[in-house]
């Protein structure tokens, strides 16, 4: 039989996928690619599911970053930043048995869209 991939989730900005020969799960997010084994997914799943969106916010608030919201990786100078629009869709995609066969539920918010609005 061959090798499946079988899209479990799907927002804006990424998929998630697993892989039935190698039992992996595949997450693209916007630029990124992780993969997971079963173990590794669960930890990921459980610290983003834990990440306080307000304190790190508030954290780097006076700071000039687009995305406050830290990652670490592995590798210690490696940080992968994210916003809260960000967060929340990552949540979905990683919490996919909770809401099979539904569209996201949440919306942008005006501050969320990254664009500059000129008037001719």
């Amino acid at each position: 039989m061959p090798d499946e991939i079988i899209t479990l989730a799907r927002v804006k900005s990424g998929e998630l996928n697993f892989c039935t020969g190698c039992k992996s799960y595949h997450l693209s997010f916007n630029n990124l690619f992780f993969s997971l084994n079963a173990k590794e997914f669960i930890r990921l799943k459980e610290y983003i599911n834990d990440i306080e969106v307000d304190y790190w916010e508030y954290k780097y608030s006076c700071t000039s970053l687009k995305r406050k919201i830290p990652l670490p990786s592995a590798q210690d100078n490696l940080i992968i930043m994210f916003n809260r629009q960000e967060i929340k869709e990552l949540m979905f995609l990683l919490n996919y048995t909770q809401h099979k066969n539904s569209f996201p539920s949440f919306y942008l918010e005006t501050d969320d869209i990254d664009y500059e609005f000129l008037i001719n």
